[in-house]
């Protein structure tokens, strides 16, 4: 067996503790991009972050705005709808308080009831024209 010489270990390690320096550099480096690919993928997510929340802010602020004009717009129909109901209370007062239209309401029903030209024009004193109209206009609606 061939003798092993100080010069052959020390050949040996320095070798090996140059392999093992290029393996820890080569981990060194590998590690290095992955550790800047993480900062990159970090400050992506932190500007995302930031656009979502400006995003935010601004439909919050839509919302809002929305909020306020459909109640104003609620506060406006339900003014509406109390308008209308007084209107229809007052045309329903008109209705009954106007003679005209006692006079003409009488005159559809006796026309409904099956009253003749002249009854019509007696008892509720319409001109015959009128009476006519009235019966002609109920002819046409049934």
């Amino acid at each position: 067996m061939a003798a092993v010489t100080l010069d052959d270990i020390l050949i040996v390690l320095v070798i090996a503790s140059s392999f093992i320096s290029l393996l820890c550099l080569g981990l060194l480096f590998v590690f290095s991009k992955r550790i800047q690919q993480g900062q990159q993928h970090c400050a992506r997510l932190q500007k995302q972050t930031q656009n979502d929340a400006e995003q935010i802010g601004i439909l919050r602020s839509e919302i809002a705005e929305v909020r306020a004009s459909v109640l104003s717009i609620g506060k406006r129909l339900v003014a509406c709808e109390g308008f209308a109901k007084d209107l229809a209370q007052q045309q329903a007062a008109q209705k009954y308080d106007d003679p005209d239209a006692k006079i003409y309401s009488r005159a559809v029903k006796m026309v409904e009831l099956g009253a003749d030209l002249e009854e019509i024009m007696r008892e509720c004193e319409l001109p015959r024209a009128e009476a006519e109209l009235l019966m002609s206009l109920h002819n046409k609606s049934q």
